[in-house]
């Protein structure tokens, strides 16, 4: 068996943490590569890490003295290095950070210090073969990830190594820059890895015990989601969902690829399966409950507009023009409503306002704004009746006005929107409907 092991930025931010990390890989030969983020927040005043970087090469773009800065940062190394009885130094890359700063060799470079260093030593603690993420992973010259490069260059790389720790977060574009993915990045090359060499597992842990069903600064000790699919999780990610970066999914997706979501500071814990396919049935009717505030929504009506043949794609028109995306479209015989990003819409209100009324001739168009949009997903709902009825119930007894309902063709997600003043209560209210009643 082979098992690809992620950690995220607070499992590694102290030597203690270091040292839980270290009896978590060596309790399991399976888990042979292993892929760190950058030292986290040590507690709530803290800063991460690549924080601290981004803001040392911002001193060296304004041309000011950043040597106090790195050398805060070359400290949080070296308490992990004592701390861990290691006799390495990093003099020399730290030496090599500030000539490159210098030269202002990029703010992706600069972020991807954090896991290169942090790989350096967690390659010497573990005694495994390091190898850089520049050499591995790869980005053509527009900043597209290069799959397929990617996949064949790791997959001869790693054939004669039986462990090894790659740095999260970057790789290279072809010029050989640095070049980063998005924050929460290490999730995707660990996926990245663990497609390449056909792992059977893998595993990212983090600071949970698993995949929670709604957002624990809303829901006092939520429950932990046991078993999620792909498609369930693409879901939730998507309507703000965080502990595992969206993208991590596709490259694992395709090959069928389990991912367990861990605690590092609970190992004991089983945490979350993330599978492709599943015939064990939810623990409750739904699997979980995301969403985001800060949608607008543009109601447009117009007699007979379900006979206008191409009305729909004359309005999308309109919001493509400015550079805008929609996020839902329901419609009925006579109204068409499009939400959108409240703060993308606003610098354009006026031209896509314009832009409808001469490519549709609408007897109205209708605005409303600060509206909130909640995902609610579970495969579970296909074989279950009434579950919008429920929905329905349980915000009206909470006293949350219904704006919009959407059901996907699949019967995974239904999408309920509401003012953002009622965004927590809205969550509470499903939540306790169809998990607190059944506990």
């Amino acid at each position: 068996m082979i098992k690809v092991v992620k950690f995220g930025g607070s499992s590694l931010a102290n030597a203690e943490q270091f040292k839980k990390v270290g009896t978590i890989i060596c309790s399991d030969e399976a888990r042979r590569y292993v892929v760190p983020s950058a030292p986290g927040k040590r507690n709530s005043k803290d800063t991460k890490v690549t924080d601290m970087l981004y803001q040392c090469y911002d001193m060296a773009m304004a041309e000011e003295d950043f040597t106090k800065t790195l050398g805060e940062i070359e400290k949080r190394y070296m308490e992990i290095i004592k701390g861990l009885d290691l006799t390495m130094s990093l003099d020399k890359e730290f030496e090599q950070i500030a000539a490159d700063f210098k030269a202002k060799k990029g703010s992706d470079y600069a972020a991807s210090r954090g896991e290169y260093l942090n790989g350096l030593i967690m390659a010497e603690y573990l005694g495994y073969e390091f190898i850089d993420a520049k050499d591995v992973i790869f980005f053509d010259n527009n900043g597209v990830f290069d799959a397929d490069k990617t996949d064949a260059v790791l997959a001869q790389k790693l054939k004669g190594i039986q462990k090894a720790v790659i740095p999260g977060f970057y790789g290279a574009l072809e010029n050989g820059e640095i070049k980063t993915f998005s924050r929460g990045g290490s999730d995707i090359t660990g996926s990245i890895i663990a497609k390449a060499v056909k792992a059977d597992i893998y595993e990212n842990w983090t600071d949970v015990s698993g995949f929670l069903v709604s957002d624990p600064k809303i829901i006092k000790n939520p429950e932990v989601i046991s078993t999620i699919t792909y498609k369930e999780l693409r879901e939730l990610s998507y309507m703000g969902a965080t502990v595992l970066h969206e993208d991590a999914i596709f490259p694992v997706r395709k090959e069928g690829i389990p991912i367990n979501i861990r605690n590092t500071n609970s190992p004991e814990d089983p945490g979350t399966m993330i599978v492709k396919n599943t015939c064990l049935k939810p623990e409750y009717t739904i699997t979980g409950i995301a969403g985001k505030k800060g949608f607008v929504a543009i109601n447009i009506e117009k007699d007979m507009m379900n006979s206008e043949i191409g009305f729909g794609r004359k309005v999308l028109r309109v919001f493509e023009d400015n550079g805008i995306s929609f996020e839902h479209m329901p419609s009925g015989i006579d109204t068409l409503t499009v939400f959108v990003h409240q703060d993308e819409f606003v610098e354009k209100e006026q031209s896509v306002l314009a832009g409808i009324d001469h490519v549709a001739n609408p007897d109205s168009v209708d605005l409303e704004s600060d509206l909130a949009l909640i995902a609610v997903v579970g495969r579970g709902m296909r074989q279950t009746r009434g579950t919008a009825g429920r929905i329905f119930s349980a915000l009206a007894h909470a006293n949350v006005n219904v704006k919009m309902i959407d059901q996907g063709s699949s019967e995974l997600n239904i999408i309920i929107g509401v003012s953002n003043k009622d965004f927590e209560a809205a969550i509470k209210a499903v939540y306790d409907i169809f998990v607190l009643s059944k506990l």
